[in-house]
């Protein structure tokens, strides 16, 4: 069948998306064209829709979206170690040699051509046992991982992760992969908590459970300064609101560490007296290049232990993707949302 146009959507700022037609794109000899197959809604994306600003790094008048899963269509004759069908993860600001993409590749276009094509850098190859929902999944757990690299996790180390979001339950699901004794996940969304129990961890509502008592009944109780701390060593931000660094300051014991992923957009004061006494370790949200990571993601991803694809609570049409960033801006109602081609 012939292809003559495909559908993309086109951010035109604050509460306006335009899908439309444009031509499909002709393969040279050094590129490759990919059929995205399924798109995953981030936070930049719902921030770009409901804000705006430079920080999304996405722009007006340009294709948006980065969390996809693609199939190769065609080939140009120099491009090596793909062949046609091949599943791929279109590696963002390295695919189009443009560090203003790595939120914009175009995930919520159908088509996409990759100039200069390099296998492994360019175009990641996505091995096909992994179920395409859940290999959707890979970007945010990019995140998620560099984060939880960064804390020194040691054998019988338990960690508590602020935020049942996504990042949030990629990082929880690699702190257990990587070994943790357990793992609490905080929240004020039901919805998302009950997400994270089907998946196995332990979880605390802030609306309705006092989180320390909470803590300490899991994870027992340490001494620390200037009271008594729960026996959870490691903690994830992956919320980016002052109320959780409060939350770390009450319940991490000496030698306590936390890696901030979630970005914080105003200030959030820390008493500094508590990091020396207790001697806690804070890093931001990491380091790893997506190639760097790919291989042990998709050794959890394969390994069959977590039920990844019940992460994805809905699907849309790119027709409908405004409908699909309303609804992901809901935590009590979704978990990921994604755009289906």
């Amino acid at each position: 069948m012939t292809v003559n146009t495909y559908k993309a959507a086109i951010f035109g700022g604050v509460g306006k998306i335009d899908v439309v037609e444009l031509p499909y794109p002709e393969c040279g000899d050094d590129e490759a064209i990919v059929r995205n197959l399924v798109t995953g809604v981030c936070g930049s994306d719902i921030f770009a829709f409901y804000k705006h600003g430079p920080e999304s790094r996405i722009w007006i008048g340009q294709e948006f979206g980065h969390e996809s899963i693609s199939e190769v269509v065609e080939l140009g004759r120099n491009v090596k170690g793909l062949k046609l069908g091949d599943r791929v993860f279109v590696n963002q600001d390295k695919a189009f040699r443009d560090v203003r993409r790595v939120s914009a590749t175009g995930g919520f276009s159908n088509y996409l051509r990759i100039p200069q094509c390099e296998v492994g850098y360019s175009l990641l190859p996505i091995d096909p046992e992994i179920p395409e929902k859940a290999a959707m999944l890979f970007e945010p757990f990019v995140v998620g991982t560099r984060g939880v690299k960064g804390l020194k996790q040691k054998p019988g180390d338990s960690a508590i992760v602020f935020g049942a979001g996504i990042i949030g339950m990629t990082s929880a699901i690699m702190l257990d992969w990587y070994g943790a004794e357990k793992v609490m996940v905080c929240d004020f969304s039901e919805f998302r908590l009950n997400n994270a129990r089907q998946l196995g961890f332990e979880t605390c509502n802030l609306a309705s459970e006092n989180l320390k008592a909470k803590a300490i009944a899991t994870f027992g109780e340490q001494r620390g300064y200037p009271d008594e701390r729960c026996g959870a060593r490691l903690y994830v931000d992956a919320v980016g609101v002052k109320a959780v660094l409060q939350n770390f300051a009450m319940l991490a014991p000496r030698n306590g560490e936390l890696a901030v992923v979630g970005v914080h957009k105003e200030e959030a004061p820390i008493n500094w007296t508590q990091v020396c006494f207790n001697n806690w370790h804070i890093h931001g949200t990491g380091e790893g290049a997506n190639e760097e990571l790919l291989p042990e993601i998709v050794a959890m991803m394969k390994s069959g232990k977590y039920d990844l694809a019940s992460l994805v609570t809905h699907e849309f049409p790119v027709e409908r993707i405004a409908d699909a960033i309303t609804l992901a801006a809901q935590p009590d109602q979704a978990q990921k949302v994604c755009i289906s081609f």
